[in-house]
C-alpha cells in the first residue's frame, strides 16, 4: 500500500510542536544564565558582551546552517538570543554614533542586540566614547569606515576604553545590517580577541601618496591635521609582524611616525561563500 502524506493538520500539529520546544529550550538557557550569574558575579563586573566568544559562536552558525531558512533570519534570532541574555547578566546600554548615518546605524544596533537593549543616539563619536568612559559596561558604535574627527585618540591611555569588536561579525553579500562597526567598550582581558590589533599612529608627512602605499597593507582611518602635514591614524594590523611592516611602509613612502598606541583588537572577518548566502 501507498503510504499517505501527512495532512496540513499533522504538519501544523508538528509545526506547534517544535515551537514549544524552542521555547522551553530557551528557558534552561536562561537558568542557566541564572546559574551563570551567581557563579561568576556577573553583575558586579559591568558588561558580559564577551567578543571572542560571540564572534567564534556566529562563525559556528553559519558553518553548520542548511536548509530554506535564510541566513538572515537565522543570524538575527542568535543575535537577539546572545544580545538578550548578555543584558539579562549585566544591563548595558549602546551608546551609537549617528554621524556616519542614522538609519545604517539603527539598523546595526537592532540587528546585533536586539531591542530589548536600550539605544542612546549621540552626534559624534566623541560623545558616544565619553559615555562609555562614564559606564561600567556599556558599549559605543561608531562607524569603521569614515571619521571626521580621530576619536580613537581617547582610547590610548591604559585605562580608556578599547575597541574590542568589529560588526558584522559574519560578511555576505546585501548583509541587511552591513554598516562595519567598531564596538568600543571596557571588557576583560581574557574575553578580547586579538586576531586583528588595532592601532592609533600618528604621522608626518601625510600625503595621497603614502595612504596609497599603506593601502596594501591593512585598512585604516585617516584624521589629516591641517595645521600641518600630519595626520592621526587609526589602522587595523593583523598578524604579529603587521605593524613593522606599515611602519616600514609608511618610512618608504616618505612619512615618519610620531608616535603609536595600541587602542584594541577585533576578530578576523568571516566571510560567508557566495553560494551560503541566498536569502
Amino acid at each position: 500500500m501507498t503510504k499517505q502524506p501527512p495532512s496540513l493538520q499533522d504538519l501544523r500539529r508538528e509545526i506547534d510542536s517544535i515551537d514549544e520546544q524552542v521555547h522551553e529550550l530557551l528557558m534552561k538557557r536562561g537558568d542557566i544564565i541564572d546559574r551563570l550569574i551567581s557563579v561568576k558575579k556577573t553583575q558586579e563586573v559591568g558588561s558580559a558582551f564577551r567578543p571572542a566568544r560571540e564572534a567564534d559562536m556566529m562563525r559556528r552558525l553559519v558553518q553548520r546552517h542548511r536548509g530554506i531558512l535564510p541566513l538572515d533570519t537565522v543570524e538575527s534570532i542568535w543575535r537577539v538570543i546572545i544580545s538578550t541574555f548578555t543584558y539579562v547578566q549585566a544591563p548595558f546600554s549602546v551608546h551609537a554614533d549617528l554621524s556616519a548615518g542614522e538609519s545604517a546605524m539603527r539598523d546595526s544596533a537592532r540587528f546585533h542586540f536586539g531591542f530589548t537593549v536600550p539605544f542612546l543616539a549621540h552626534f559624534n563619536a566623541e560623545a558616544a566614547v565619553e559615555a562609555v568612559a562614564k559606564s561600567k559596561g556599556d558599549l559605543a558604535l561608531i562607524s569603521a569606515v569614515s571619521s571626521r574627527l580621530p576619536w580613537w585618540i581617547a582610547l590610548e591611555p591604559a585605562a580608556a576604553p578599547k575597541i574590542i569588536a568589529r560588526l558584522p561579525f559574519v560578511e555576505r553579500a546585501d548583509h541587511p545590517a552591513a554598516l562595519p562597526v567598531f564596538v568600543v567598550s571596557r571588557v576583560a582581558v581574557d574575553a578580547m580577541v586579538t586576531e586583528v590589533e588595532m592601532w592609533s599612529v600618528r604621522v608626518s608627512g601625510w600625503s595621497a601618496d603614502v595612504a596609497r602605499a599603506l593601502s596594501p597593507f591593512s585598512e585604516i582611518l585617516a584624521v589629516p591635521d591641517t595645521a600641518s602635514d600630519g595626520a592621526a591614524l587609526l589602522i587595523s594590523v593583523p598578524g604579529p609582524d603587521g605593524l613593522a611592516k606599515i611602519t616600514a611602509a609608511l618610512i618608504a613612502a616618505g612619512a615618519s611616525v610620531r608616535s603609536s598606541a595600541l587602542v584594541g583588537s577585533h576578530a578576523t572577518r568571516y566571510t560567508v561563500p557566495p553560494a551560503t548566502t541566498s536569502k
